[in-house]
């Protein structure tokens, strides 16, 4: 939930200063799908920053690891994400700085929030419709630009997952479905335990990454197939899929269906495959 939030005004704060990237010459670009977005703050230094923090936060209390290791791992990977935005010629300086800063304020603002705001989310009748509601309000509603960006696009695919996710783990929470918790153990495994856990893991690893394309692929085709019937056009129309009708409900539902299936559908065949 709180990388969603920061993700969310992270996006929409880009279209509302509209500082430019830096400029090419003389920088020189390495990547240029998001070369129409603007620049300040950083998204990708943003979620770094409230990723790694995040899940040291969480996890600093639940596994045994010495704190130092796990501020330094969190530092490092922020630090390195932040860099590469400036070698790849996306971002200047204060893009990164200013977007690592938004993200830490907003992690010291909700960080007394977290267990209230995790109880909702797991616990009350109305997380379903709450989650898919606000968000689809939020995409409809983003800041409009004189020309195509693909900033609603991208926050709507972020929204829209999170909002799958976040009633896949209602739901789950609904019926007990939680994965096993490691909380205090010190793991003393031998060579042939570790050999299986490895090749449990993998299979896990590569039958959720081959359903969630595939529940991808298919909820894309199905879901602008319907749009196109709808508003009369071809589903290979680039410009058609950019207007706000279109755009909106095929990367909501396409991206939300991937986050259920992450949470929900993925877990159950791990069970029923003996995967765990």
């Amino acid at each position: 939930m709180a990388a969603q939030i920061v993700m969310y005004i992270g996006q929409v704060s880009k279209d509302i200063l509209k500082w430019p990237r830096p400029l090419s010459p003389p920088v020189v670009k390495l990547e240029m799908r998001t070369n129409a977005e603007y620049g300040m703050p950083s998204t990708h230094a943003m979620a770094a920053t409230a990723i790694s923090f995040s899940f040291f936060i969480a996890t600093m209390n639940q596994y045994k690891y010495p704190f130092e290791l796990g501020l330094v791992a969190a530092f490092v990977f922020s630090t390195l994400v932040c860099l590469s935005r400036l070698y790849t010629g996306m971002h200047t300086v204060l893009d990164v700085i200013g977007g690592a800063l938004i993200s830490a304020v907003l992690l010291v603002l909700l960080y007394p929030a977290w267990d209230m705001i995790d109880h909702l989310l797991l616990t009350s009748p109305f997380c379903p419709l709450f989650s898919i509601v606000v968000p689809l309000v939020l995409c409809y509603n983003y800041p409009k630009l004189d020309y195509y960006s693909p900033t609603r696009g991208d926050t709507t695919t972020i929204l829209g997952a999170a909002a799958g996710a976040t009633v896949g783990f209602w739901l789950n929470n609904q019926y007990n479905q939680t994965a096993p918790v490691y909380a205090s153990e010190s793991f003393q495994l031998g060579f042939p335990l570790i050999s299986t856990k490895v090749v449990v893991v993998l299979a896990k690893f590569f039958v959720g990454i081959l359903v969630v394309l595939l529940t991808r692929w298919l909820m894309k085709n199905v879901v602008l197939g319907v749009l196109g019937y709808r508003y009369k056009f071809p589903i290979r129309d680039l410009e058609a899929r950019r207007r706000l009708e279109v755009e909106v409900p095929y990367k909501f539902i396409t991206y939300s269906s991937v986050g259920f299936t992450a949470t929900v559908i993925v877990p159950l065949l791990h069970e029923l495959l003996g995967l765990e």
